[in-house]
């Protein structure tokens, strides 16, 4: 097995039944590992995507705590009473929570086997896998991370 970078049109990817011997072989398995990064990148802001909608959920509920002016000093005077009950917060039920983190989990699991097959297509030392396998990542960078701004419902500072 060699150990250093090489331009070749012959090469094994994953499986042995992945086996690049043509020039045309080449091309389409460099498009189909640049897709398969392409889909990796989009996953990760997907994730992001879902742990921020799941905040977003949860974050209504909590309000900040009072401040120091005249008008909540003279409410808490006024008040006949003052109830130490803790807030009930408008989380998700447990089966919405229960299921987002199924989902989370499972787009985790996807993501770093994508992640590390990607690995290993990068270690076949194929220059033209290698340069599909950045492009890919670049591609899906520069594609998925913009939408994160028009997904995301709600901002965090």
């Amino acid at each position: 097995m060699r150990m250093t970078f090489g331009v070749s049109s012959s090469v094994t990817l994953l499986f042995d039944g992945w086996d690049v011997h043509s020039p045309a072989g080449m091309v389409l398995s460099v498009l189909l590992v640049l897709l398969l990064t392409l889909f990796y990148e989009v996953l990760k802001v997907w994730r992001v995507w879902l742990s921020a909608s799941q905040l977003a959920v949860r974050a209504p509920a909590c309000t900040a705590p009072p401040s120091m002016h005249s008008e909540s000093a003279s409410m808490l005077e006024s008040s006949p009473e003052i109830s130490l009950a803790p807030v009930e917060l408008h989380a998700p039920g447990p089966t919405n929570s229960w299921l987002l983190r199924v989902i989370q989990t499972g787009l985790h699991v996807l993501q770093v086997v994508l992640g590390y097959m990607l690995m290993l297509c990068v270690m076949s030392y194929n220059t033209w896998i290698f340069l599909g396998v950045v492009l890919g990542s670049v591609l899906g960078y520069f594609l998925s991370f913009p939408l994160l701004d028009q997904l995301q419902p709600v901002r965090l500072a």
